[in-house]
């Protein structure tokens, strides 16, 4: 059990909140003072690797859930628990995904400051969303506290 909201029957007030976030994001990436130019280039490079990377990582999560995906933290009726690909890793890999894709962006786009606090901000927020949703998660799926036990939660290898 969680003392964190639903925020909505399926949880659309996390999904409102998350969308705030992103686009906060991309317009910090917009507006800040850039990186100077003695450092643009390696983090140009490095923040291109990390957006393409959390592309992927978010890209193959959607992918890989099929029809069980849904934009809400409630789980969709009739969806299946998917333990394999990149799930196999981490439970929540498109929460993972935009993480990293957050910080390369702001690298990308010599926001280094959006990048940074932009990512640990939704590292914070996808850990509060993701604990509300993996309590639905194991009420719907019985065999999902055993893989929530042996499965990083958000960063392969990291969390």
């Amino acid at each position: 059990m969680t003392r964190l909201p639903s925020l909505g029957p399926r949880g659309e007030g996390w999904v409102l909140i998350q969308g705030v976030l992103l686009v906060a994001i991309g317009l910090g990436g917009l507006t800040e003072t850039p990186f100077s130019p003695e450092v643009l280039t390696p983090a140009s490079v490095v923040g291109l690797l990390l957006l393409a990377l959390g592309g992927l990582m978010a890209l193959l999560g959607v992918r890989q859930l099929g029809s069980a995906l849904t934009a809400l933290p409630h789980p969709r009726d009739g969806g299946d628990l998917v333990e394999t690909g990149v799930y196999r890793f981490v439970r929540h890999p498109i929460y993972g995904g935009l993480v990293i894709a957050a910080l390369g962006y702001g690298l990308a786009m010599h926001a280094p400051v959006t990048g940074i606090a932009g990512s640990v901000v939704l590292l914070a927020f996808f850990r509060l969303k993701s604990a509300r949703e993996e309590v639905w998660l194991e009420a719907r799926y019985p065999g999902y506290a055993a893989y929530r036990a042996r499965t990083r939660r958000i960063l392969p290898l990291l969390y």
